[in-house]
């Protein structure tokens, strides 16, 4: 079986959450954080994705959409790529699909998947991880082989 490429998006930028007063899980992209969205789908589309997943926050719901529809892809929710989730877990989730993945998460369980794979051994150039950043991730034998950091466009 081939390797897998996963790329592991953080959503784009969405203001500040101290500064919105209504449920987080609807603060939306502000609007820089619109024009990184609309700029992902063309990075996205030198390595296309089959499949795109999102965390059910709007924010990052609203990062992917763009690149979703450049590909002509469906674009699905997943548990676990909600706040408060575990790197282990997402992985598990999209080792399950039988090729590229996009998956749009937020910071919590991105900065999870660096430390994981700092600690399996993966030499990382940087552990950056900006609002709108891109982490493209190749997985063969359930096991993280390569990653690559792509800041937010």
């Amino acid at each position: 079986m081939a390797a897998q490429l996963i790329h592991v998006v953080r959503h784009s930028h969405s203001g500040e959450r101290g500064a919105w007063t209504h449920d987080d899980d609807l603060r939306p992209l502000s609007d820089r954080g619109c024009i990184q969205a609309e700029r992902l789908a063309s990075t996205l589309a030198v390595r296309p994705p089959a499949v795109v997943y999102s965390s059910p926050s709007l924010r990052c719901v609203a990062t992917v959409l763009p690149p979703a529809r450049a590909q002509r892809l469906p674009l699905a929710t997943l548990a676990v790529l909600y706040e408060g989730g575990m790197a282990t877990a997402m992985l598990e989730r999209l080792a399950q699909e039988p090729s590229a993945v996009v998956a749009c998460t937020r910071g919590d369980i991105l900065a999870d998947l660096l430390d994981l794979m700092v600690r399996s051994g993966l030499r990382l150039g940087s552990t950056r991880a900006e609002k709108g950043s891109t982490w493209t991730i190749e997985v063969d034998a359930a096991r993280i082989r390569s990653a690559q950091y792509a800041p937010p466009p």
